[in-house]
């Protein structure tokens, strides 16, 4: 899959098409539209002062699998911080992705130029990734600063969070060729909150049944989760580099199967 996707990403010219088309989307920025960026970063903050901070003052510290003692707070600081990188970048490459692609008919106009089907799906990704990453490192100061993690272990899970909002808006893009009108993102609406509460975002996925476990540990949250937790309590080691390809490969999927049905969307 890298191999197919690499000739595309390493030629120059495609890669400053891929940047206008992010541009493209800066320009278009609206005053109001600034309302709710920064409304979309207080959804986790909020389940992590309400959960983390005030169930976990019952609750008390927490072991993890490596025998590594934390707090309930800063076992679940990380999976909001995961959410909130895929929540971000979902917002960009599902609803706005499709509205431009089925009703604007935005890339109908560009595909006039010599923008290719690839270069439209990594520039909205990275336009995607711009809202991503402001939300991961708003939560990740918000993290330092209530002592849920030191700075260098932030700094070291800022690059993890970025791969976390690449990979999810990826997915993300790819499903949202798939959807025929409005009503087919309330199953994504659904699936997105299922991964939310069953990812080991509030309990270890070792306290679900085996099943259920093994069900949890091949979504892309749980390893998203499991990433950025590993490196925020300084846990897991090499074990990391599992979530790492995982990421990867999801991220090389999404673009290849978005950039593909796209072309066949709109040329036909």
């Amino acid at each position: 899959m890298v191999s197919l996707l690499l000739p595309r990403l390493v030629n120059l010219e495609g890669a400053r098409r891929s940047v206008s088309v992010a541009e493209r989307n800066v320009a278009a920025l609206k005053s109001a539209y600034w309302v709710v960026l920064v409304s979309g970063f207080f959804e986790p903050l909020l389940y992590l002062l309400s959960i983390g901070v005030g169930v976990g003052a019952l609750i008390g510290d927490l072991t993890l699998p490596g025998g590594a003692v934390v707090t309930y707070a800063a076992f679940v600081a990380p999976a909001m911080l995961a959410s909130s990188a895929m929540s971000g970048a979902l917002s960009e490459t599902t609803f706005n992705f499709f509205g431009k692609m089925k009703y604007m008919k935005l890339y109908d106009g560009i595909l006039a130029t010599p923008v290719r089907p690839f270069e439209i799906a990594l520039g909205e990704l990275g336009w995607a990734m711009m809202r991503g990453t402001l939300y991961s490192a708003a939560f990740l100061a918000i993290m330092v600063a209530m002592e849920l993690t030191s700075a260098v272990r932030a700094v070291a899970a800022f690059p993890a969070a970025v791969l976390v909002g690449f990979a999810f808006g990826a997915l993300g893009m790819a499903l949202s060729t798939f959807m025929r009108s409005w009503q087919d993102f309330d199953l994504m609406g659904s699936a997105q909150f299922a991964l939310f509460l069953f990812s080991g975002t509030f309990v270890p996925a070792q306290s679900y049944p085996v099943v259920l476990r093994w069900l949890v540990e091949v979504t892309p949250l749980y390893r998203a989760v499991d990433l950025i937790r590993g490196i925020t309590t300084g846990t897991g080691g090499l074990v990391r580099l599992v979530d790492v390809l995982y990421l990867l490969a999801a991220t090389g999927l999404g673009l290849l199967v978005a950039s593909r049905r796209m072309g066949r969307l709109l040329y036909k």
